[in-house]
């Protein structure tokens, strides 16, 4: 009897262990899901945005920093930056299974870092090399580099045409201009700024980017149309260090590291809210709805939620050693 009661135990610790170690499927997936980089521990949380629970982890390379989503919401496309060594490659993980389905191998280009998918494709910033590169998920190949000429190219945006791309150079404090010529050819502009420029945003319509200045508090306002900074706020931020419109273009959220999220009226131009954070908060996400943002807080290994109608952090929860890069994935 004793054996038989053994045995049974036994069968069904195992069969435990087992069910612990199959990833969620597809079905239990939430739609739509936060995606979440958890860069200390070389991986890619799946979390439930209701919920606030951690559902799956992905491995990826080494120190990921950004994430951009596929077009359809089921592919993640991932930036690893590296640690002490320059990284060189970007994860491509399939969201339904949760697993690293692809690496690209960038070869000598290191330290790919800002992603944005358009038009099928994905383009990304590689800060050491100084250029900015696109890779092809159908062909499976990166298709196009360009360099920038300029020092700790970071993130980046593109126009919904694709036909305008702005890239943030930190060292070399500007923001570069590719414009596509009618030929198909690229004119590249540099586009002095403040001090540090690290966070970056495209207006909705647009029409506008801003520019997070790192080292000096300050924002810079280009109008796409010409190129041209056409206002410079003072934000009097420790070190900026992200940028995001809400979904209607009406604010735009700058996130600190010094310990608060800076909420701006687009059309003012003025603070209408500093929201205190704990730890260093560093990628923003918004929900499509603009009613919540989430925001990495790197050093406190948690995402904080921000409600966007009170404009007050209602709540966190953790996802592991240094968050950073936030994705929504809806399909």
């Amino acid at each position: 009897m004793k054996r038989q009661c053994f045995a049974v135990l036994a069968c069904s610790i195992a069969l435990f262990s087992i069910a612990m170690s199959i990833p969620c499927s597809a079905a239990d997936l939430p739609n739509p899901a936060l995606i979440v980089l958890v860069k200390g521990a070389n991986e890619l949380a799946i979390v439930d945005p209701t919920s606030l629970k951690v559902l799956a982890r992905v491995p990826t390379g080494e120190a990921p920093h950004e994430v951009a989503l596929s077009a359809d919401g089921k592919t993640a496309f991932v930036s690893n930056y590296g640690a002490r060594t320059p990284g060189n490659s970007i994860s491509v993980i399939d969201l339904a299974t949760q697993r690293e389905i692809k690496r690209v191998d960038l070869g000598p280009v290191r330290r790919p870092h800002g992603m944005v998918e358009n038009g099928g494709k994905l383009y990304f910033t590689a800060e050491f090399s100084r250029l900015i590169g696109r890779y092809d998920p159908q062909a499976g190949a990166v298709d196009w580099l360009m360099g920038t000429g300029q020092t700790g190219t970071h993130m980046l945006v593109v126009t919904g045409d694709g036909s305008k791309i702005f890239t943030s150079n930190i060292g070399s404090d500007s923001v570069t201009l590719f414009d596509r010529a009618a030929n198909g050819n690229w004119n590249v502009t540099a586009i002095a700024v403040g001090k540090g420029p690290e966070g970056i945003a495209l207006s909705p319509d647009g029409k506008e980017v801003w520019s997070a200045h790192s080292r000096d508090g300050g924002i810079s306002i280009i109008d796409v149309a010409t190129g041209k900074v056409v206002q410079t706020l003072a934000a009097n931020t420790k070190r900026s260090n992200r940028a995001r419109f809400t979904p209607d273009g009406k604010r735009v959220l700058i996130s600190d590291i010094g310990g608060e999220v800076l909420v701006f009226g687009a059309a003012s131009r003025q603070v209408l809210k500093h929201i205190p954070l704990p730890g260093q908060p560093e990628g923003i996400l918004i929900t499509p709805d603009g009613a919540r943002a989430f925001v990495g807080l790197g050093s406190a290994n948690a995402v904080a939620v921000v409600d966007l109608k009170t404009m007050t952090m209602t709540g966190k929860f953790d996802t592991g050693a240094e968050t950073d890069g936030l994705a929504w994935a809806q399909q």
